[in-house]
């Protein structure tokens, strides 16, 4: 069955071009929002990959009070038009709450549902009333079949413009794991697939008060989500990841994000040629 392809201004998501969405984890400041949209619109233009920035005006899922969380709806969404507007590219942010969906639809051409999240009928139906694109990452904690009844929360809110994402498994204390057949598995629903490659390689919880992380891993996962067929990947960036104020453990350095993400373009279209 061929997968459905997502129209997004003048490209195709799920079509034979690679796209990615990158950015900050959590919104930090305009200045690194600008330098990292900069620097990755400049890149996938290079290389002719379709870039969706990505950020989060606020974690709410963080594992203590005292954690960096973003600077909130209105002020977050007051950069991420910024960024919008001063680079022309779409937007991918999450929302944590029913009553966010309308405004966050405002600026956002794509709005993320949060893995923890991904169960919440009142939250997936308000993102789908919308009618933007809706990205929904599969929990941690459910089966890829199970994701074809979140889905259907969206298509019956009268929305066919979907995305769902793998972002491992949890099968240990504070580890996670990727099974690669989940993505073979989520494709037969008819919708794009994508790989999150940094979320992957997260350690929930492993620090105490913060989640852990090895961005060693983010590479040979996202070049072996390529290889399985994924049709969308996506990567927490930063100017400094081991300075970042939100998982910087799992993010790339924005000046290694053109050799990793040219790697994944060429696996993705030798796998294209075949399929």
């Amino acid at each position: 069955m061929k997968n459905k392809r997502i129209k997004l201004r003048d490209f195709e998501i799920g079509g034979d071009v690679l796209t990615i969405l990158a950015g900050p984890c959590a919104i930090e400041s305009q200045e690194i929002l600008n330098q990292t949209a900069a620097g990755l619109k400049r890149i996938t233009e290079e290389l002719g990959i379709n870039f969706v920035f990505k950020s989060s005006f606020d974690k709410a899922n963080r594992s203590s009070l005292d954690s960096f969380r973003g600077p909130g709806l209105e002020k977050g969404l007051e950069m991420l038009q910024t960024v919008k507007d001063k680079y022309n590219v779409p937007i991918v942010t999450d929302i944590h709450e029913p009553d966010q969906a309308e405004a966050v639809a405002q600026v956002a051409d794509i709005i993320q549902i949060p893995a923890f999240l991904c169960r919440q009928t009142d939250l997936l139906v308000a993102a789908g009333k919308t009618g933007k694109i809706i990205n929904i990452k599969k929990g941690q904690f459910l089966a890829p079949e199970q994701m074809k009844t979140l889905i259907k929360k969206v298509e019956d809110s009268g929305n066919n413009n979907i995305l769902v994402t793998d972002r491992g498994t949890s099968f240990g204390y504070n580890n996670l794991v990727v099974d690669y057949r989940g993505i073979s598995i989520m494709k037969e629903f008819g919708y794009p697939v994508v790989f999150d490659a940094t979320h992957s390689v997260q350690l929930p919880g492993a620090n105490g008060t913060c989640s852990g992380g090895d961005r060693r891993f983010v590479a040979p996962l996202a070049k072996a989500a390529m290889a399985a067929g994924a049709d969308v990947l996506f990567f927490e960036v930063h100017p400094e990841p081991d300075k970042a104020l939100c998982d910087g453990a799992n993010m790339i350095a924005l000046d290694k994000a053109k050799e990793l993400f040219s790697i994944c373009q060429r696996i993705f279209e030798l796998v294209r040629e075949f399929n």
